[in-house]
């Protein structure tokens, strides 16, 4: 089964960015998926600024980003783009660090006059690291994120919008994987094992 990582790149300690991604890594666990959470945020900041690429937790952060077969990239929208903390770690891949893996974009924030973030901002760095593919992202509306006294959880309407992409996702990953796999290679038929036998035994 495909491993997935989820990547929220918001500086807030209460992030409904990453709310929302645990929505979706919960989602996709019960589907039987290997999923992990990585926020930007929880690295140290001194070696993400200077891109100390050798750094412990850095090079641990960056090794489970070639590991996985499909990345979440969540972010809040910050001055009508992704947030400088995302663009902080995505300059750390390398040029292809996106290479033949699956991706779905996701983005929150206050207004929909923001939801063409996701097409005009995240999109296109995610196309130059070179993600496989794509998948229609979604934008969800920070009022979507309701918080009580109980664990955070999304409006009902906001949750059906946002599983359809996640299952769209889900279904891009397993076509993948299925491609993926090698066809097996057919036994000879037992008349020509048996005339190749022949011709052998024959021989001058």
């Amino acid at each position: 089964m495909p491993t997935l990582l989820a990547l929220s790149g918001s500086p807030s300690l209460h992030s409904r960015t990453a709310v929302v991604a645990e929505h979706v890594l919960h989602r996709l666990s019960h589907a039987g998926f290997d999923t992990a959470h990585l926020a930007v945020r929880e690295l140290p900041g001194a070696d993400l600024l200077a891109a100390r690429r050798g750094a412990p937790e850095i090079r641990r952060a960056l090794e489970a980003v070639a590991e996985a077969d499909g990345i979440v990239v969540a972010t809040p929208v910050y001055k009508a783009s992704y947030t400088g903390l995302l663009k902080a770690f995505l300059d750390l891949l390398p040029q292809d660090g996106l290479a033949g893996k699956t991706v779905l974009p996701i983005a929150t924030g206050g207004s929909l006059a923001h939801v063409l973030t996701l097409d005009y901002a995240l999109r296109p760095v995610l196309a130059a690291l070179g993600a496989r593919h794509v998948t229609a992202g979604r934008f969800v509306l920070d009022s979507s994120v309701e918080r009580g006294n109980g664990p955070d959880r999304l409006r009902p309407e906001a949750e059906l919008d946002l599983f359809q992409a996640v299952d769209e996702f889900a279904e891009a990953l397993r076509a993948h994987a299925a491609a993926a796999v090698p066809a097996p290679v057919p036994a000879p038929a037992p008349v020509a094992a048996a005339a190749h036998h022949a011709a052998l035994t024959t021989a001058p």
